[in-house]
């Protein structure tokens, strides 16, 4: 049995079909969907999205799958289907690595120069998407 996912924000679809499984970020922590799961609707932090396409390992013992970078959204369970609704999503194969490092070295200077027009919660936003995107890239690397 496969799930039927869905992984969309405003701008776009990203991916719809069918997965043995898939994980994302919610306020809460991690979470893994399988077929059958119980309904839920949660919160989603930004973070990747793992989509697990086949658990019949790869050359390199890795499983299929796609990984994507939401910069949050929900998500709702149904037993057998996924939605993901994103406020902005992307393939982490199509993050430029270059820009995330750059922005998290500017939202940590922010952080570190508090100044008095300084917006703490911004900061820490900027900082959270920009580690999350340096982390969707980083699990894309380790597949190979």
């Amino acid at each position: 049995m496969k799930l039927k996912v869905a992984i969309v924000s405003a701008e776009k679809e990203l991916y719809i079909g069918e997965a043995e499984m898939l994980i994302a970020t919610a306020e809460f922590g991690e979470i893994g969907i399988l077929p059958g799961h119980t309904p839920l609707l949660a919160q989603l932090k930004p973070g990747q999205v793992r989509v697990i396409l086949d658990t019949h390992k790869d050359a390199i013992g890795n499983d299929k799958e796609e990984v994507f970078y939401i910069s949050g959204g929900s998500i709702e369970v149904q037993p057998n289907a996924v939605t993901v609704l994103a406020d902005t999503a992307e393939r982490a194969s199509d993050l430029d690595e270059a820009a995330a490092q750059e922005a998290m070295r500017a939202a940590e200077k922010t952080l570190s120069e508090q100044h008095e027009d300084f917006d703490y919660a911004k900061a820490r936003i900027e900082l959270a998407h920009a580690a999350a995107q340096l982390q969707a890239i980083q699990k894309l690397r380790e597949r190979g």
